[in-house]
C-alpha cells in the first residue's frame, strides 16, 4: 500500500521559511547541493522528513482557508499511477520530472483541489534538462 514517505514546504522567501521552522519547531535544514533545495529533518523516530523550495507560482491567496503542505506518496510505477489519477477524476498539476539520484515526481491534483505528490524511486534519475 503506498505511503507518505515525503513532504514539501513552498517558499516565497526560503531562508525566511527556513529560520521560521527552525525556531519554531528546530527542525534542521540542509541546503541539497548547488539547487535551490533544503532537505528537512524534523526528528528522529516516527514520522517523516521533508525538503523546502521556492514557490513555483503565485502564493496562495490570503483568504484561501487552507494554506498546505505537499505530501508525496511513494508509488511503484509513476506513469501507472498518473493513468489512476486521470481515470479517478484528478488532475495533473507539474508533470513527471527526474530528481537526480532519487527518483521520478510528478504533482497531481485530487478531486477537490488538493495537490500531492507521487515518487518513483529510481537511483538513475538523471538530472533535469535545462
Amino acid at each position: 500500500m503506498p505511503r507518505p514517505v515525503h513532504f514539501e514546504i513552498h517558499a516565497g522567501d526560503p531562508e525566511r521559511a527556513v529560520a521560521f521552522y527552525t525556531a519554531v519547531f528546530g527542525w534542521k535544514f540542509e541546503r541539497w547541493g548547488d539547487v535551490p533545495y533544503w532537505m528537512i529533518t524534523t526528528g528522529e523516530g516516527a514520522g517523516i522528513d521533508g525538503g523546502l523550495l521556492p514557490r513555483q507560482g503565485p502564493a496562495p491567496e490570503s483568504s484561501a482557508p487552507i494554506h498546505g503542505f505537499v505530501n508525496t506518496i511513494d508509488v511503484v510505477d509513476l506513469d501507472r499511477a498518473l493513468g489512476e489519477v486521470n481515470r479517478a477524476g484528478g488532475t495533473l498539476a507539474l508533470p513527471k520530472n527526474p530528481v537526480p539520484g532519487v527518483g521520478w515526481l510528478a504533482y497531481c491534483k485530487d478531486t477537490e483541489g488538493n495537490v500531492f505528490g507521487m515518487l518513483q524511486p529510481d537511483e538513475n534519475a538523471p538530472a533535469p534538462e535545462q
